[in-house]
């Protein structure tokens, strides 16, 4: 495994870190995702990252769990706070209650003192930014996280926010966004935001939702038991690539990734860990031997040529646009 550091902080952290957004607690059961866990810690993956809305609160307690007896220190554990975690009015958003009330609930369930990050899961428009950043502060100073982060926040959001971190003196230090061969919204305005303001990339989906492993093949419905057939596995949220053209140009990624000498999951997690901004790459997996395959990519240096034959592969489908960013409903 090869080590990143997360922006311009001195936190370092795995090129590839372990997600649970749709499989802990809900797509697989609690001795798979032990079995996953186990398998990413013996791999060298330390970057582990959740969110307190996964699962309904559940995957927080199953990587709690799963992560039980581990050298803490040898952890880098994150998680977020946002989305709606019970019936209350104030069960969600960036409002200073529900941030404080947020951290206490996961660190009870990820069975920890501190997460190493803790991240803002959306932009809260309800909510004076100022009220957020100063709650966060807080957060850093009672000990309960070492750095602050956000998610899927504009380019103009973030600069907003980094400047009350600098006033307030807080590690302000990552973005988490969607990024992929097919998704590159970032690239035009927030990887050079960020690389001014010292943040790093914690990249989701870089196999997007697994089209980019080559499973969904053109004219064909999708495998039984993939995401896009269960109802726990975002196949809403994948829906959007399975057309015929996306999938064509995305075969045509098979000879360049053997030629490459790798597995087309391989290819796509390297791809996103070309871009020097980026920090991390997520990965999930419902078996262990997945996570086997695309560690395989830490470290994997692409030449100019071979990038040039995935953009010529790829051609028009590429999303580059930030206005094409997605609606909040579809990934928590």
């Amino acid at each position: 495994m090869e080590f990143r550091h997360l922006g311009r902080s001195g936190l370092l952290v795995s090129e590839i870190s372990y997600g649970n957004w749709i499989t802990h607690g809900s797509q697989v059961e609690e001795e798979a995702a032990q079995s996953c866990v186990r398998a990413a810690l013996d791999l060298g993956i330390t970057t582990f990252d959740t969110a307190d809305v996964y699962a309904g609160t559940r995957a927080e307690e199953v990587l709690g769990r799963a992560l039980q007896g581990e050298r803490r220190q040898g952890l880098e554990i994150f998680t977020k706070v946002f989305w709606p975690t019970g019936p209350g009015r104030n069960d969600r958003g960036l409002s200073r209650k529900h941030i404080m009330e947020s951290i206490d609930g996961s660190l009870r369930r990820l069975q920890t003192d501190y997460v190493d990050l803790y991240q803002a899961h959306r932009y809260d428009f309800a909510t004076p930014l100022e009220e957020t950043m100063v709650a966060f502060a807080d957060v850093v100073r009672a000990g309960k996280a070492h750095y602050i982060g956000v998610s899927e926040w504009t380019a103009g959001q973030i600069r907003e926010a980094a400047a009350l971190a600098k006033e307030l003196r807080i590690p302000f230090v990552s973005n988490q966004p969607q990024y992929s061969m097919l998704w590159r919204v970032i690239e035009a305005e927030v990887v050079p935001a960020s690389e001014e303001l010292g943040l790093g990339q914690i990249v989701w989906s870089p196999m997007a939702q697994g089209v980019l492993t080559g499973k969904y093949l053109p004219g064909q419905p999708p495998p039984a038991g993939s995401r896009a057939t269960d109802e726990h596995g975002g196949g809403n949220f994948i829906s959007r690539l399975l057309n015929e053209d996306v999938l064509t140009r995305v075969q045509a990624l098979k000879p360049i990734a053997e030629q490459a000498g790798l597995s087309m999951a391989q290819l796509a997690v390297a791809w996103v860990l070309q871009n020097p901004n980026v920090s991390s790459a997520i990965v999930g997996a419902t078996r262990p031997e997945q996570l086997q395959d695309s560690v395989k990519a830490a470290g994997v240096k692409l030449g100019a040529d071979l990038m040039k034959a995935i953009d010529e592969a790829l051609g028009e489908i590429v999303e580059r646009d930030a206005a094409q960013t997605q609606s909040p409903k579809q990934r928590p």
